[in-house]
């Protein structure tokens, strides 16, 4: 039974999953959901995520919101080891940078976008503030390192990507930040990547 996505091509949340479907080889049916129209409010997809948020993975009869908890579900069932980490202290570096994913990089490049993109209504100073220092901690990271964790590509890349990637689209370019650059190109330049508009 192949999995299914609901879907909004222009999520990166949902795009995430997208990519790591294709890095994994992992066949993904991909339902788009009207999400202007708010299905995604209503049933029958409220039933499945009472948040009222996309994406939404259907695996096999397990049902999973949160596009870093799907990325955690699709590297431990499809991806192994090389995704995601069995030890203790590799799975804690790559849940970290989960977190920052989740975190610092959600309220910063995808607040800014959210704004200027789809006219959330938001600080969009503070986000592009949030942003700028994000992009700083990446940079420095970034110059000494050419994958977030363990010196390979893992979830962690997956999970960060996207939204560094689109903050042009908020008025947060990459210029100036050489390395961050650079590591998106690599990300690119992965077996089996798949773009989305603006990437």
């Amino acid at each position: 039974m192949t999995a299914k996505l609901y879907d909004l091509e222009l999520s990166g949340n949902c795009y995430k999953v997208r990519l790591a479907a294709a890095l994994m080889g992992v066949p993904l049916e991909v339902v788009p959901v009207d999400f202007l129209a708010g299905a995604h409010k209503v049933s029958p997809l409220i039933d499945l995520n009472p948040f009222g948020e996309i994406p939404i993975l259907e695996d096999d009869g397990v049902v999973l919101r949160d596009s870093q908890a799907i990325l955690v579900y699709m590297a431990r069932k499809w991806g192994g080891e090389s995704w995601l980490p069995n030890d203790a202290a590799g799975l804690a570096e790559v849940v970290s940078w989960l977190m920052v994913a989740e975190n610092e990089i959600a309220r910063g490049p995808n607040d800014a976008r959210l704004h200027d993109k789809f006219g959330t209504k938001l600080d969009v100073d503070l986000a592009r503030s949030r942003a700028a220092r994000v992009l700083g901690l990446l940079e420095r990271h970034l110059e000494r390192n050419a994958w977030l964790a363990l010196d390979r590509p893992t979830i962690a890349d997956v999970a960060c990507m996207p939204y560094v990637a689109l903050g042009h689209e908020g008025g947060v370019p990459m210029d100036g930040h050489a390395a961050v650059a650079a590591w998106v190109r690599r990300v690119k330049s992965l077996p089996g990547f798949a773009g989305m508009p603006a990437i």
